[in-house]
């Protein structure tokens, strides 16, 4: 797989996580809503990613324990993907590994989406015209199962990049994501437009990339996070402006992204991770440019 690629789906494994968090915290709430509500304040506001990515076993095998004792629970299988699938990907180095933890992730992103609309089971074994047109009758009811869907796959696709039949696939995870905008635009509408915005510039324009397309997604991200997540500027500046070799633009996006405060509610751990992302990118941008 091009390295590129392999980075932006790390990328969707991070932003994952808040959404995963969320999904793992509501697997709690039977035990009382302030702990459902604890959990999840407490890994998105984490500046520590390696006490997460320490503590994420143990989540793993509680959320197993929940699918094995309610296999058709749609919830129950979307939080098992959400999380074995950007762990795989974010925390894991061994590829072995990583292929395994990512390929139960998607196993069970593909069980949730079957739980939540039966006409959709086996959706991801059809060829690519099949698939668009069976993508086409999911609805509103699907939201959640097809996000988690999209998501898992992605993650399965990176841990497997040297099997090209898997890589070949990612257009249908894209193509998945934009199906959940024409649903409803509003629907994780922030991260939806950063994965599109990174899956537009991942290419150069003479290589398929759509630029014009990228900035806009870029732009409106930005917008819709009212500027406080850090990792959209960083990706902005890693995809699109490096692709473009636009180093005034590069720059000046991670140092503003090194001048902002990263401890914002909600997005603290993502902006820690970010913030070191953006030192690395400045410290090679001579090489680069």
């Amino acid at each position: 797989m091009n390295p590129t690629v392999k980075q932006v789906i790390r990328t969707i494994g991070l932003l994952a996580i808040a959404w995963l968090a969320a999904a793992c915290a509501s697997m709690m709430a039977t035990a009382g809503s302030g702990l459902a509500e604890n959990l999840n304040t407490a890994i998105l506001n984490q500046d520590d990613p390696a006490l997460v990515r320490d503590g994420a076993p143990a989540y793993l095998l509680m959320l197993d324990s929940f699918v094995d004792g309610a296999p058709e629970n749609v919830a129950a299988l979307n939080a098992a993907a959400q999380l074995y699938s950007a762990y795989g990907v974010v925390f894991v180095d061994d590829p072995v590994r990583s292929r395994k933890l990512t390929a139960r992730g998607r196993d069970y992103g593909q069980r949730a989406l079957c739980a939540a609309d039966g006409r959709a089971c086996g959706i991801w074994d059809l060829n690519y015209e099949d698939f668009m047109e069976q993508l086409k009758i999911l609805d509103q009811r699907d939201l959640e199962a097809l996000y988690t869907f999209g998501l898992s796959w992605i993650a399965y696709i990176q841990a497997h990049s040297d099997d090209w039949s898997a890589l070949a696939r990612l257009p249908e995870a894209q193509a998945t994501l934009k199906r959940i905008q024409e649903i409803d635009s509003s629907y994780e509408e922030a991260n939806i437009e950063h994965y599109l915005a990174v899956l537009d510039t991942i290419r150069p324009p003479a290589l398929g990339g759509d630029f014009e397309a990228g900035l806009k997604h870029y732009e409106r991200a930005l917008s819709l996070s009212g500027g406080y997540d850090l990792s959209i500027m960083v990706d902005f500046a890693r995809y699109y402006a490096r692709t473009l070799y636009d180093r005034e633009l590069h720059d000046q996006l991670l140092n503003e992204v090194l001048a902002a405060d990263p401890v914002q509610p909600g997005y603290t751990l993502f902006n820690t991770l970010a913030q070191a992302d953006a030192k690395a990118l400045l410290a090679s941008a001579d090489d680069y440019f």
